[in-house]
């Protein structure tokens, strides 16, 4: 794990530009948003995710987060079938502040092209460099 200023980037993770984490897991992925989504969104209050057996396409919302301060789409970084929703977040979305890389996670994925997805996502190296990106545009 790399701090970029006050923002956490994790190893072992695939990372988008829409503010998503994914993390390779027996053929499936775990999918969950970014520590700087977190901080950015501030107190989340509300989390809208798929159920579980729905297909979620690349690119596309595949649910909502709001918080105190703004709704933000949640982009799926990869196609595939939902295999199981973490019910707690809908239950205590504040988790998503105090967990997102671990409790926080929203979705488990059975992706229908991994291996193509991954090709567009940022591995932890180029997220690091991103992160510092972000941070100068800011």
């Amino acid at each position: 794990m790399v701090k970029v200023d006050d923002y956490e980037v994790r190893e072992g993770l695939y990372y988008t530009t829409d503010y998503m984490w994914v993390k390779k897991e027996d053929g499936k992925v775990r999918i969950g948003i970014t520590d700087y989504a977190q901080k950015q969104l501030r107190e989340v209050v509300y989390a809208e995710l798929p159920s579980e057996g729905e297909e979620i396409v690349k690119g596309e919302s595949f649910g909502v987060v709001e918080s105190v301060k703004a709704v933000s789409d949640l982009v799926a970084p990869v196609s595939g079938t939902v295999e199981e929703v973490n019910e707690d977040v809908q239950d205590r979305p504040e988790i998503l502040n105090e967990d997102p890389y671990g409790e926080g996670w929203l979705i488990l994925v059975s992706p229908t092209n991994l291996e193509e997805d991954l090709k567009d996502l940022m591995d932890f190296e180029k997220a690091v460099e991103w992160h510092k990106s972000l941070l100068k545009e800011g």
